[in-house]
């Protein structure tokens, strides 16, 4: 089997809420998503999709998304699809870094694998270690009240565990804290993510104001180097997030007991092939994961849920089903939140359709 033309599109994600925000004033209203379609000479066709949350997240961007892939895909043409070690071998060799630009082009490629071989992508990604995996809401940053209201509207749909985002004034994040915790029941998980926004002493400032309380701290500071000093000051569970991101940096946190947790981001560290890897890893050295992306729709949940069903239970600290955010359906076959809850198709590969209706007609196609 030979990759004979990768097709680009483009497609924007409105949000239900509106607007989504997290630290130091950041927010997004309509996502920019890149969804693509490797074709073969065999007629198979494998898709994936890439959503950077923003620009000033991650070093990743919208653009760069499709800027990459012109860049990757003439050296890709011609290629067996189903070797995906020697893909990302000729990515690495043609782009230097730029992960995430490479990430839909590996996870179209473990779509086609799973067609081709008839299997769903989470018995390949290493079997299916739970029948569905529990789900995070992620609560964008407002007045505390508000806040805490949306958290209740959410459990009430089924959602055991919230992040809530934090990251801008040290006094209103701790109102923020309070305020969402005392409207959770006891067994809910409530996470306090601040996105790399806070100042090393605003953090201090926080972590002391809610030690009390039954809270965990999600990369505080913006470098590895300031968030361990924040994790030397608390008792609290400890997760990173923005700087593990590859294999080396999780070596890295898992030797100095950086953390309790990490998330998992499949695009950030450039596709399911190393977001395995790591997983493997994690699972290894006992550490819970929250499987997920920066940003997307159908496809990208549909690739979380496959990940995550292949993840033991007990490593599987929450996933995201990024799809519910939105207003626009891309994909047919995407999982679909039950209870707080959701599960990956038993379909071959990622076991989607895409909405060719929705995705428009291709911006870019090299062959």
């Amino acid at each position: 089997m030979k990759i004979s033309a990768i097709n680009v599109f483009q497609v924007d994600l409105p949000l239900k809420e509106g607007r989504y925000s997290w630290s130091n004033g950041n927010f997004v209203e309509v996502f920019d998503s890149t969804v693509i379609e490797i074709e073969t000479d065999e007629g198979l066709k494998g898709y994936a999709e890439c959503c950077p949350l923003g620009s000033a997240y991650l070093p990743s961007y919208a653009i760069g998304v499709r800027a990459g892939l012109e860049e990757l895909a003439p050296h890709l043409i011609g290629k067996d699809p189903l070797n995906i070690g020697e893909i990302n071998r000729v990515m690495d060799a043609a782009l230097r870094g730029h992960p995430y630009a490479k990430s839909p082009i590996d996870i179209a490629c473990w779509d086609l694998l799973g067609k081709a071989t008839g299997q769903p992508l989470y018995t390949l990604l290493g079997g299916a270690a739970q029948d569905d995996v529990v789900l995070y809401r992620a609560i964008s940053q407002e007045a505390p009240d508000v806040m805490a209201r949306k958290i209740e509207g959410y459990a009430a749909e089924g959602y055991t565990k919230f992040q809530l985002k934090v990251g801008g004034d040290a006094n209103d994040d701790i109102d923020r804290i309070h305020a969402t915790r005392s409207v959770l029941k006891k067994t809910d998980l409530l996470v306090a993510d601040a996105n790399t926004g806070w100042t090393r002493h605003e953090a201090a400032r926080v972590v002391g104001a809610v030690s009390s309380l039954d809270v965990y701290i999600e990369q505080p500071c913006l470098t590895y180097e300031e968030s361990v000093s924040i994790r030397k000051r608390t008792a609290l569970p400890f997760i990173l997030d923005e700087v593990i991101d590859g294999p080396n940096t999780l070596v890295r946190g898992i030797a100095e007991d950086a953390m309790d947790c990490i998330n998992l981001k499949i695009s950030k560290v450039g596709g399911l092939t190393r977001a395995k890897l790591m997983r493997d890893l994690c699972v290894l050295h006992g550490i819970p994961m929250t499987i997920e992306d920066t940003w997307g729709g159908d496809i990208v949940t549909a690739a979380i849920a496959h990940l995550a069903r292949s993840t033991p239970a007990d490593f599987t600290f929450s996933a995201t089903d990024f799809n519910s955010y939105g207003t626009v359906d891309i994909a047919e076959g995407a999982p679909k939140r039950v209870n707080g809850r959701m599960t990956a198709s038993d379909r071959p590969g990622l076991g989607i359709t895409p909405i060719f209706d929705a995705l428009g007609e291709p911006v870019a196609r090299y062959s």
